[in-house]
């Protein structure tokens, strides 16, 4: 039996749910590639220098999903991610096959780890820094910049 260390048992990586590339023509021909797991969701990209991006799922905000005719020809779409993580603020999933399919359970996944968590969409735009109250801005939402605070 194989001796497994501290550090594996850290690092294994959780079944993966959904993986494409970005599409050219309909064609999976780049090196960027997406998956999600149930928690997390994966953008991996380059040739020479490899970028690796990790969201947390229940850190999504919004799901949004875009078709221009010359996709639609193609059989693919665009998924825009609206995140509260810092780094990666908008993420577009660009030309992927079934994006619509892609869009719903991504959606579903997301609320249900945001019901796990029990975070609410009100905790998220605080952490998101949407509401930090600067002066000059409109921190109690009623629609008129206090500039007397």
């Amino acid at each position: 039996m194989a001796r497994i260390d501290r550090l594996t048992n850290l690092t294994e990586n959780e079944e993966v749910l959904w993986q494409d590339r970005r599409r050219y023509l309909g064609l999976p021909m780049s090196f960027t590639i997406y998956s999600f797991s149930n928690n997390k969701f994966y953008l991996k990209k380059g040739v020479f220098t490899t970028h690796c991006e990790e969201i947390l799922l229940y850190r999504i905000l919004d799901v949004q999903f875009k078709q221009t005719l010359w996709q639609k020809i193609f059989g693919v779409g665009t998924i825009t991610l609206t995140t509260a993580d810092k780094s990666t603020p908008v993420l577009e999933v660009k030309s992927i096959k079934t994006p619509d399919r892609i869009m719903k359970a991504l959606s579903n996944l997301v609320e249900k780890r945001r019901d796990e968590k029990r975070v609410t969409g009100k905790e998220m735009f605080g952490a998101a820094g949407m509401f930090h109250g600067v002066e000059g801005e409109d921190s109690d939402l009623d629609g008129i910049i206090d500039h007397h605070n």
